[in-house]
């Protein structure tokens, strides 16, 4: 067992595996029904749908993990006890093997039933998400789940791969050929040849050749087709900041909500590795843990999270409901809809940099990043707070962070405190006005990389394997093309009185359509900004909705006392609604 994952269950034990109190089980049994299990028989099945939680009444069920090609008890449960990780919260497959030592009765609260026992009895509720976060942790540290990735681990895709598993809290494990003699195991097991990787075993057993993060979000549960005919109050494009916590706010006051995410939960600030000056953590915290903590809370509220689920429109469905189009042609429907599709990291135009991406190139430094550039020396370029915030984690990990300023100094765009720490950080080396030249490398292994230093009219060269650059980005809205949503000069989108005086704030050109978050012209783009504007778009979007249903009601009397409308009004077709407030 992995070192943190043993000294996690040691500390935290009580936590991870509390005994409910025998009046907790009675009040339990408010929200499920008892159900019974024979010697042998499976409660759970890896990569299989569990219908809820099973709380423990009689009997002893052997918790088992899949690790690789081998299998290994990871717990035993008592009774008092129960088997759910944040897995059965949303509805997705189990990540472990749950089995019945003798005959079981269990009391089986399904899903739905559990989302609303969480926020109703709010004792017990903290008990159970408290335990479900703990050993969603615990497996992410195992790297238990069944889910395995079998390739060369400095691959780019397997990078790529691996960076969409861990920011999405999802637990796998890597069998690299050059390190583990179980790559070969599992290549035999399942009839697949070397030339075939990189390969993704799923938990249910599926193969997939080569995926992108969609196929592997559909193999483990984050990602699944959408009811045609559901209709969504709140549809939300991007689970950044401010998309979360419109998302988290929205359902906890009773919205039906929809939120679509291309790649990863967090956004940008999912990749920061500390964010210091945000409300409430004076010691900090990782914008992962804080994107983590806000997915868990959304899907304790309810709201349905798509994951690899990138929206590739936007048009009418009629004058009260707008539909957007995800990019394998599903449609979601809904009254209103969130832009919060945030800015994607700006490359920078050095010749020949789209070789090294994915493998050498990196836009964010996380655990992944850092295993493979340990011990090493590296190129880091950006002046802002995420680049300081790349240097002071990467510095605990590299042996030199050459950083790299095109600026004549970090003041002039990142916070005094980062400063203040990379100056005191003595294997940072700070190199300002300069920018890189030149890259050099072969089969998408960068091997050198050439900067200029103006303040001296040099060039230096290294021999560097890992550049990473945090240089700004551009505004995540080219899939708006022909939605009629009126873009600032820079692409970001315009809202309230930038467009007429009077309208709502955050509305868009569009009725209905709203822009929070970085993606919004003029935004403030801090962590804490986005998180306000998503709190606060949840109150005008209760506004937009009250005007939506009392015109509906004033249309439907004015139809009962007129009449049916004439052929030519009937047979008008869908479009999107124009401003009512130009």
């Amino acid at each position: 067992m992995a070192a943190p994952a043993t000294k996690m269950i040691e500390n935290r034990r009580e936590q991870i595996l509390p005994v409910l109190s025998q009046s907790e089980r009675e009040r339990l049994k408010r929200f499920g029904d008892i159900a019974h299990f024979a010697k042998g028989q499976y409660l759970a099945t890896t990569g299989e749908n569990v219908p809820g939680m099973y709380v423990i009444l009689s009997g002893h069920v052997v918790v088992r993990e899949r690790h690789g090609v081998a299998d290994s008890d990871l717990t035993r449960l008592d009774p008092g006890m129960f088997l759910a990780d944040m897995a059965q919260l949303a509805g997705q497959p189990s990540l472990v093997d749950a089995i019945a030592e003798e005959a079981v009765e269990a009391i089986l609260v399904p899903s739905h039933r559990l989302r609303a026992l969480v926020v109703t009895d709010a004792a017990l509720g903290e008990t159970i998400m408290r335990a479900l976060i703990l050993r969603r942790a615990l497996l992410l540290d195992l790297g238990a789940g069944g889910l395995v990735l079998v390739g060369r681990r400095s691959l780019g895709r397997i990078v790529r791969l691996q960076n969409f598993l861990l920011r999405n809290a999802f637990p796998h494990q890597l069998l690299d050929p050059e390190e583990h003699g179980e790559a070969d195991d599992m290549l035999h097991r399942f009839n697949i040849t070397p030339d075939k990787l990189p390969v993704v075993i799923c938990p249910s057993g599926e193969v997939l050749i080569d995926p992108d993060e969609a196929a592997v979000a559909r193999c483990i549960g984050l990602l699944h087709d959408i009811d045609p005919a559901q209709i969504y109050d709140l549809a939300i494009v991007g689970a950044g900041p401010s998309g979360l916590a419109a998302a988290l706010y929205a359902s906890s006051e009773g919205l039906r909500v929809l939120l679509l995410e291309s790649s990863v939960f967090g956004g940008q600030a999912g990749a920061s590795a500390r964010i210091e000056n945000y409300l409430g953590f004076p010691t900090g915290i990782s914008g992962r843990a804080l994107a983590g903590r806000a997915y868990a809370q959304a899907q304790k509220f309810g709201a349905e999270m798509l994951l690899a689920a990138r929206a590739a429109g936007l048009e009418g469905y009629d004058a009260a409901r707008l539909r957007l189009t995800v990019a394998d042609n599903q449609p979601a429907t809904a009254r209103a809809i969130a832009i919060a599709t945030g800015a994607r990291y700006r490359r920078p135009a050095i010749p020949g940099i789209e070789r090294f991406e994915g493998s050498c190139l990196h836009y964010w430094a996380t655990p992944v990043e850092a295993r493979l550039c340990h011990g090493e020396e590296i190129v880091l370029v950006g002046g802002g707070n995420s680049a300081g915030q790349a240097a002071v984690y990467l510095s605990g990990q590299v042996r030199c962070v050459r950083m790299l300023v095109r600026g004549k100094s970090l003041a002039e765009s990142m916070s005094r405190y980062l400063i203040d720490r990379i100056e005191a950080i003595p294997n940072i080396d700070l190199r300002l006005q300069a920018t890189v030249t030149g890259l050099k490398g072969s089969a998408g292994q960068l091997r050198e990389v050439t900067w200029h230093e103006e303040a001296t009219g040099r060039d230096l060269r290294r021999p560097i394997r890992h550049l990473f650059v945090f240089i700004g980005a551009d505004p995540g809205t080219e899939w708006l093309q022909g939605s009629g949503v009126r873009l600032d000069n820079r692409g970001f989108i315009m809202t309230g009185d930038q467009l007429a005086e009077g309208r709502r704030q955050f509305e868009t050109s569009l009725d209905g359509v709203f822009a929070i978050g970085d993606v919004r012209s003029g935004s403030t783009k801090r962590v804490a900004a986005a998180v306000g504007e998503g709190a606060q778009l949840v109150q005008i979007i209760h506004g937009y909705l009250e005007e939506g249903a009392a015109r509906d009601r004033e249309e439907s009397v004015s139809r009962r006392a007129i009449g049916p409308p004439a052929p030519a009004e009937a047979g008008r077709g869908p479009r999107l609604s124009p401003s009512r407030r130009k």
